[in-house]
């Protein structure tokens, strides 16, 4: 039989476990209005966020990567060693600096060498060829110390500049290949052969009957009209004939004798009307007191001049009259002369329309001739064998064929990529030049890019989180690279320039920011999301100035940058703005 404690204790111990469960079961059951109240939406909150005094920079961000600056594929513009064989490289390019005049490759056993300029090499510069890819090479030339003209002009001169060069690097110029050669050698006994056999057809054709007696009379006719030119030349590089020359000595001769012989007579007649008086002295007898003195006494008697007045008018007369005979042989000379020189201007025109004759029988007669057909063929033969060797002499000689010359705008350069294997044949691009300045390339969307100008300035962040200054270079395609990866879903291609390469490492993913605007000082900033445009078009922000209680600030917006805005208005550093509830 249980005793009285133990049923008291199972008594209370069922009386507490039932409470418990009643108590349970009361905090799972709700009534209807409980359970509503639980289910509804909370009181209306306010979001916002205060009013900021700083600088405000807009920035795009660019992520790329950092690569060797002008990336430039290299491509041979034709055969190296002058032929069309097989090309072979037999020495590869090799990655590194690349100066101007090196040897980047070897084709053949051939150099190709890297030289400075815009124009591409295109074709073989040969002897005699003009243009500007000759004047840039003549420039080359010239950098490196070998001379030579800047004429545009590929002359002899140019050709021993070019064969120092090679020279140099241990290379012979290209000379004329065996096929050339015998070409050459071909066209040369062409020609011979069409002159000779133009020589035997015209030999031929004098010898026939029916021209020879004219080609007799044409060889008449221009050995008379020689003599005629030659005559008429002789007559007219003299002014007077040995019998004019005798005859005006003679008259000469007489005018000197009538010059001397009325100077005679003009003497003896000067010294007739004065001649020289004696001097008799007279004596007066002195008085006293006078010196006496003497005075000379005229003795002359006067003298007859009349017959030497006559003579000496007779010596003037002489005179003039041998004057007028001098004048008279020199008249009828120059008269003789012109007369002469008139009839052998006519025989030297008689003649040349003699030859003329002559030659246009003998002429009517050759295309009568049946041999006449083959000696017409003949010279263009001639002419034709001549033309084909001057064409083919105008470029030979020695010359730069188009495969050993690569002009790069920019040298020194670096050889980044190497396509070219050695023992493998040449085709396409055999390397990859760049710059030796870094750049960075890689894309933003097409909205951002309308944002970027070449020249904005920019940050790199490496992975290290250091900085380094850089500048926006190009934006969409002037941003492309060759070879690269066109960007995907409309992004356009921007590329960048570092200020400096130190610190940097070709290859490495960086995060380049662009600022696309900034303030000059620290403004007044709240998130774009505060801003709120009216119906009348203007902005406004609403301000909470108390809990949960806000008012209408009209404001006046500026650059947007990473979600916020610049605002002027009744704000203040601190003010709350909301920007999400109420």
């Amino acid at each position: 039989m249980k005793s009285p404690r133990k049923v008291l204790t199972g008594t209370v111990a069922g009386v507490v476990l039932v409470a418990a469960a009643g108590w349970a079961v009361s905090t799972r059951l709700r009534s209807p209005a409980d359970e509503a109240a639980r289910r509804a939406a909370p009181e209306p909150s306010l979001v916002t966020a205060a009013v900021e005094h700083r600088e405000l920079v807009s920035t795009v961000v660019v992520s790329g990567t950092l690569e060797y600056g002008s990336p430039l594929p290299i491509s041979l513009a034709g055969v190296v060693g002058g032929t069309s064989e097989l090309q072979r490289a037999t020495r590869a390019p090799r990655q590194g600096r690349l100066k101007e005049g090196a040897v980047l490759m070897e084709v053949n056993g051939r150099p190709v060498f890297a030289l400075r300029g815009s124009v591409p090499m295109h074709r073989t510069i040969a002897p005699g060829a003009k243009g500007d890819d000759v004047e840039q090479l003549q420039r080359a030339l010239r950098r490196l110390g070998f001379g030579g003209p800047t004429s545009g002009v590929f002359d002899q001169a140019t050709i021993a500049a070019v064969t120092r060069l090679y020279t140099k690097k241990g290379y012979e110029a290209q000379q004329p290949t065996l096929p050339d050669r015998q070409a050459y050698d071909t066209l040369r006994r062409a020609v011979q052969t069409a002159e000779e056999t133009l020589a035997t057809h015209r030999q031929e054709l004098d010898r026939g009957r029916d021209v020879l007696p004219l080609k007799v009379k044409l060889d008449n006719a221009e050995a008379d009209a020689k003599a005629a030119r030659s005559a008429l030349d002789q007559a007219e590089s003299r002014e007077l004939t040995l019998e004019d020359e005798t005859k005006l000595a003679a008259a000469d001769t007489a005018v000197r004798a009538a010059e001397e012989k009325l100077a005679a007579a003009v003497q003896a007649l000067d010294a007739a009307e004065n001649p020289p008086a004696p001097v008799v002295t007279a004596t007066t007898t002195p008085q006293p007191g006078i010196t006496a003195t003497t005075s000379p006494v005229d003795t002359r008697s006067p003298v007859d001049t009349r017959l030497l007045e006559m003579r000496a008018g007779n010596a003037r007369a002489d005179l003039a009259a041998a004057r007028e005979a001098r004048d008279r042989v020199l008249e009828e000379a120059g008269q003789a002369r012109d007369d002469r020189l008139t009839e052998l201007r006519k025989a030297v025109r008689t003649a040349k329309d003699a030859q003329v004759t002559a030659d246009q029988a003998l002429r009517q007669a050759r295309q009568l001739s049946p041999t006449r057909l083959k000696v017409a063929n003949a010279k263009k033969d001639v002419a034709a064998a001549k033309s084909m060797l001057a064409e083919f002499a105008r470029t030979y000689g020695t010359s730069v064929p188009p495969g050993e010359v690569v002009f790069l705008p920019k040298l020194p350069a670096r050889v980044q990529k190497v396509t070219a294997k050695a023992g493998q044949r040449v085709e396409d691009e055999v390397a990859t030049v760049t710059s030796s300045t870094f750049m960075v390339t890689g894309s933003v969307e097409a909205a951002e890019s309308g944002l970027l100008r070449p020249g904005m300035k920019a940050t790199i962040e490496a992975d290290t989180g250091k900085t380094y200054p850089a500048t926006l270079t190009a934006v969409g395609d002037k941003a492309k690279v060759p070879g690269a990866e066109e960007p995907q879903d409309g992004a356009q291609p921007v590329l960048l320039t570092p200020a400096s390469a130190k610190g940097l490492k070709v290859g490495t993913a960086v995060t380049t920011r662009v600022t696309v605007g900034a303030t000059d000082d620290p403004v007044l900033v709240v998130p774009v999301a505060a801003v709120i445009t009216s119906a009348d078009g203007r902005a406004r922000v609403r301000v909470e100035y108390a809990t949960d209680k806000t008012r209408d600030v009209e404001v006046r917006t500026g650059l947007a940058a990473d979600g916020n805005v610049e605002v002027t208005g009744a704000l203040k550093e601190g003010d709350r703005v909301v920007i999400s509830g109420g």
